[in-house]
């Protein structure tokens, strides 16, 4: 075979695999910097069962970061992590077709055809020791592995986020984990909403319970719902919080998701010490103190009142500037600072402050999304002189939330006829 035929016959096989390379994963430059930060923050302790999907996905993001040697640091890590988590008595198995892909790739975008053909060969050896139960079908590991990688990404992919899990859990239905993912991932297609969930998926929420009772991100969520359902939940938030507060810091632990419940159906004021009590037992853990200062937002610009006291702002201030330099990708930390800015406009003496934050943040190079959230944010900021920053939302060519909303205030505006914009 001629190299020219060996290179398309290999281009072809890369093409054909499952991996993070062929997943029509293409998100913007600022939204990988902010996944990375949310991977980071599910901590990598031992026993997590998706730690190798997680460094598998670390490995994919960075490499489209342009950090090579950082992506293959990561896909190692992932091999090295699937093979401690199956309790099996082969280092081999399914569960590293995935991964095994994703070398074979990057080996092959480096110049290193001889190890990405290594790669290769074993995926096409693991797929034929491990078929499929489903002739038709990828094996479950690789359905389950691209369900819980695309459910990162939003909306836009949820229903083939529905599909793969469903698919993987009707071949393999004793993986416990597959299936409390899966119930999340139905909840969040709904997470903007103020109703609860059908009658079916709390029926589903039920059972994954019953199977994964030690999950209590899943717990948190159930009180949500109950929560929404307009039910009393005070007390079994609280019995929740005592059990959270004793497990390793993770956004997977449920203390994020609690502590909206606490917010929503039980004190914003409770949620505070919350959160401070466990950032009290973990004083180094930016993902704690970013909660904790969540925790502040809400109770300073949705729970204002006369009675908020200039040591709650302070607080809040102090929180957020220090989560700021925490996360420091711009992707990562734009809301936090519009956040900064309007909780300054709250405080007796820091209106100068709010309107430096917002003058610098108008002078980034940002990305449509970013524009346009600034933007929107601004105008809800600048009041009865706001149409100029709405129009530029509206203007921009990106359906978002905040085009959504802005074009809605716009029309409130119209109807009114009060304006010389309008």
């Amino acid at each position: 075979m001629s190299a020219a035929q060996s290179q398309s016959t290999l281009q072809a096989k890369l093409k054909a695999l499952q991996c993070h390379f062929t997943w029509d994963i293409d998100p913007s430059r600022s939204r990988l910097f902010r996944f990375s930060d949310k991977l980071e923050d599910i901590g990598t302790e031992e026993g997590n069962s998706w730690l190798g999907h997680i460094y598998n996905l670390q490995g994919y993001i960075h490499y489209q970061l342009g950090f090579t040697e950082d992506a293959q640091c990561f896909f190692i890590r992932a091999t090295e992590a699937f093979r401690r988590s199956r309790n099996t008595v082969s280092d081999e198995g399914p569960w590293l077709a995935v991964n095994y892909g994703n070398l074979a790739w990057l080996h092959h975008y480096l110049g290193e055809q001889v190890e990405s053909q290594t790669y290769l060969s074993k995926v096409e050896t693991l797929l034929k020791e491990y078929p499929s139960p489903s002739l038709d079908e990828l094996h479950p590991e690789i359905y389950a592995e691209k369900a819980w990688t695309l459910m990162k990404f939003g909306k836009v992919k949820r229903l083939l986020v529905a599909d793969c899990f469903q698919r993987a859990i009707r071949m393999q239905p004793d993986m416990v984990e597959w299936n409390t993912s899966h119930v999340i991932a139905l909840v969040n297609v709904q997470k903007y909403g103020n109703t609860p969930v059908g009658e079916d998926i709390l029926e589903k929420i039920k059972m994954a319970k019953e199977q994964d009772p030690e999950n209590l991100y899943l717990a948190a969520l159930d009180l949500e719902q109950h929560g929404r359902k307009g039910e009393r939940i005070e007390d079994e938030a609280r019995e929740l919080a005592r059990k959270v507060l004793e497990n390793p810091v993770s956004s997977y632990s449920g203390i994020k998701k609690l502590l909206w419940v606490y917010n929503k159906y039980v004190s914003v004021d409770e949620a505070i010490a919350l959160a401070e009590e466990a950032l009290e037992k973990h004083p180094d853990e930016r993902f704690l103190k970013w909660c904790a200062a969540l925790c502040y937002e809400w109770r300073i610009v949705f729970h204002s009142d006369s009675h908020l006291k200039q040591t709650t702002i302070d607080r809040a201030i102090s929180l957020h500037r220090e989560v700021i330099s925490l996360y420091p990708h711009t992707s990562s930390s734009l809301l936090k600072k519009i956040t900064l800015a309007n909780i300054y406009t709250k405080s007796n003496h820091s209106q100068i402050e709010a309107e430096q934050i917002y003058q610098e943040l108008l002078e980034m190079d940002l990305e449509p999304l970013e524009k346009q959230m600034l933007y929107h944010y601004y105008a809800i900021y600048l009041h009865h002189i706001s149409i100029e920053y709405h129009k530029k939302v509206a203007a921009i060519p990106k359906q978002s939330h905040f085009q959504g909303k802005s074009i809605r205030i716009l029309e409130k505006i119209k109807e009114r006829n009060k304006n010389q914009m309008c």
